[in-house]
């Protein structure tokens, strides 16, 4: 069988792969990996860059890029058939992890290279990936003795195989709720772009009338627009408790005994390594210094913040009794309530900004602001293999010709597709005897898809999303590492991985920059100057309470991780519930099970990191301050951040590039400015 799988000289050929390709291409690189491992340490007793790392690294980026496209499926077209080869190889991928983290003789190799006369010659970045592996096998237990061992690997793949079953779970638990709607009275208050995405939901599923979805861009309209509060009230109902035991689908898809088991098993992976806690375990490659340091941090925002948050939510709550006689504001009135104080405060909504952000504009318009910050060319490329219709390919190049990066682009909502935006990578940059491989990414949004013949038009929250994304994208693909360990994204910690692309937001409040691509999609006309104006002013509209809210997860998923105890299990709901009294302002009703489809802590990377984002703000917010100090296009300093922070990757410690950038230690000023909190 030809299979398109190990044709990894190339970009994956996604219309020639197949659910029955995963499992043969999977087994067979892992079984070459083994054989080459074993023979390189066979053969050679004195050890070196040359002789065991270069073609090791060769040949775990030649599994990773035959995964990567599997992976990838897996979460934007998902079917039964690949669902089944993906989790066929979930343990096999986890067991070859453990298997090398804890090749002893392997590891006596790094130090060996370490501890020589060579490692003084390697480059910065080449020390960083020695020095990352040699911390990395300490994590994995390559010291414990074998029982130890066994009972790591048995958590690892057990780990890998519960994150893929609390994605699924919340994945079908979406897909399966559907609302059919045929008395257009229902659908009072939605604007008409929701109502036209309903109705188009509705013809391809061959129905009259409307569909609504638990897609963000079906949901979100409905919590913030709908006028028929029992219609909010069920639309919040079935999304704040998919994949749990209460709602309209309770019990079948509960991911209750998932969560206790991740936590459970990440407890005890922690404590066979010699950490108190999973939380501690965690910070062990990230910025973060101690458990202290992250709760002091997540505090001292939190004491800034609530009082200020306590303060919107009275005024929203006084405009709700004073617009409708409302006594008591319930989950589903806050976006409502929210959409209408932003309205009568600001005379400004998402939909008035909608129209002048026409994706055929959004987008060019985001490649002119990194071509002006950084001197680059991007162009969509034709012909390029994809896995759904709505896929586009890119490149960028400098302005001489020389190709830095390739992307796709999946910006749409649709069936099959997991929630939410992320960039991962298909290609990692990567030097070797036969030339450079150069950096490729998916860029993957959940946005509006275009209705009728008019183009997709985007909210101005979405059109910061796009900006977030490729923020992680120029990340991966600008950098000048040739190490697949330490280049782009990789080997940066956690907690800075969010400072490029929090960074990226700032250019959709500028009006240079907006200047660039915010025009009527009908006219052309230019985002008018008044309307710009009260969008400035309402920027910072409950930010306190969006504040408090970031940082109740923050708190719940630290703690979650801080404070397990085997005696008393996993207490998800006694710990969030504690975290509320102490930042949230709205406190959900009972029915509401957050944390059962709380991906990012459950089945992405954030596990004890979701404070991450709070932490690279304070960074990126700083970052943008010399940009505003100097100027926002000005072409040095986007210069200084391309070769300081962009380029790097993670082949230097995290906090010495900021202070390279930045001239300084970064300072939270800039992030209470951003989010009007400044004292």
């Amino acid at each position: 069988m030809n299979n398109p799988l190990l044709a990894t000289d190339k970009l994956p050929p996604f219309s020639q792969i197949k659910p029955e390709h995963v499992e043969p291409a999977i087994d067979r690189l892992l079984a070459e990996n083994r054989q080459l491992l074993n023979e390189l340490l066979e053969k050679n007793d004195r050890y070196g860059w040359d002789n065991l790392i270069a073609p090791l690294e060769a040949a775990e980026d030649r599994l990773a890029k035959a995964w990567s496209p599997v992976n990838h499926m897996n979460s934007v077209v998902n079917s039964d058939a690949l669902r089944a080869a993906y989790n066929a190889c979930l343990p096999k991928l986890s067991e070859h992890g453990t298997e090398l983290g804890q090749n002893t003789a392997l590891y006596e190799a790094y130090r060996q290279i370490r501890e020589s006369d060579e490692y003084a010659r390697l480059s910065a970045a080449q020390q960083k990936t020695i020095d990352n592996a040699l911390r990395d096998f300490r994590l994995s237990g390559v010291a414990l003795p074998e029982a130890k061992k066994a009972r790591y690997k048995e958590i690892a793949q057990r780990l890998s195989e519960l994150s893929a079953k609390f994605e699924e779970n919340l994945l079908d638990a979406t897909d399966a709720w559907k609302k059919h709607i045929t008395d257009p009275a229902l659908l009072s208050g939605l604007p008409e772009s929701a109502q036209a995405a309903a109705k188009q939901a509705a013809e391809q599923k061959g129905l009259e009338g409307w569909l609504l979805t638990l897609e963000f861009p079906s949901f979100f309209p409905v919590m913030s627009y709908a006028d028929n509060r029992e219609l909010r009230r069920e639309v919040y109902e079935a999304f704040s408790t998919r994949a749990s035991d209460t709602g309209p689908n309770a019990g079948r898809w509960d991911n209750l005994p998932i969560m206790e088991e991740i936590l459970k098993l990440r407890h005890e992976k922690a404590q066979l390594l010699g950490f108190d806690s999973y939380a501690e375990l965690s910070l062990e490659p990230k910025m973060a210094g101690s458990t202290e340091e992250v709760m002091a941090f997540l505090s001292d925002l939190a004491e800034r913040a609530y009082p200020k948050a306590q303060e919107d939510l009275a005024a929203l709550q006084a405009f709700a009794r004073e617009q409708d006689g409302l006594e008591k504001l319930e989950a589903w009135d806050i976006g409502y309530y929210s959409e209408k104080l932003r309205q009568a405060r600001y005379q400004i909504s998402q939909e008035d900004l909608r129209p002048y952000f026409p994706e055929t504009r959004v987008i060019p318009g985001l490649f002119k602001v990194v071509e002006r910050l950084y001197g680059l060319k991007i162009e969509q490329v034709d012909g390029a293999d994809v896995w759904h219709p709505d896929v586009r390919f890119y490149e960028i190049r400098e302005v001489g010709g020389e190709l830095r990066g390739q992307f796709y682009f999946d910006l749409y909502a649709r069936e099959k597709k997991r929630g939410g935006a992320w960039m991962a990578d298909c290609r990692v940059r990567h030097r070797t005897a036969d030339g450079l491989q150069i950096p490729v990414a998916y860029l993957t949004c959940n946005f509006s898809p275009p209705v009728g013949d008019k183009p997709a038009l985007l909210t101005h929250d979405e059109v910061e999303t796009l900006f977030h994304e490729f923020g992680h994208g120029l990340h991966h693909m600008l950098t000048r590492v040739d190490y697949p360990s330490v280049s782009g994204i990789n080997g940066v910690p956690w907690d800075a991985v969010e400072l490029p692309s929090q960074f990226m937001e700032n250019w959709c409040w500028e009006r240079e920059a907006l200047d660039l691509f915010a025009a009527h999609y009908e006219t052309g006309a230019p985002l008018p100057e008044e309307l710009y104006q009260r969008m400035l002013a309402a920027k910072n509209f409950q930010s306190a309470m969006q504040m408090v809210r970031q940082l109740e997860f923050s708190l719940f998923d630290f703690r979650l991780h801080l404070e397990y105890d085997p005696a008393r299990g996993a207490r998800i709901y006694q710990i969030l519930e504690e975290v509320r009294d102490q930042v949230a302002v709205v406190k959900p009703p009972a029915f509401n099970r957050f944390p059962n489809s709380f991906g990012h802590i459950f089945a992405g990377g954030y596990a004890a990191g979701y404070y991450s984002y709070k932490w690279a703000e304070v960074l990126s917010a700083d970052a943008f301050s010399r940009f505003e100090e100097e100027g926002i296009f000005n072409r040095e300093t986007g210069r200084s951040f391309l070769a300081n922070i962009l380029e790097k990757g993670g082949s230097q410690e995290a906090m010495d590039l900021f202070v390279a950038f930045r001239g300084r230690k970064p300072d939270i000023d800039a992030l209470l400015r951003h989010n009007g909190l400044a004292a």
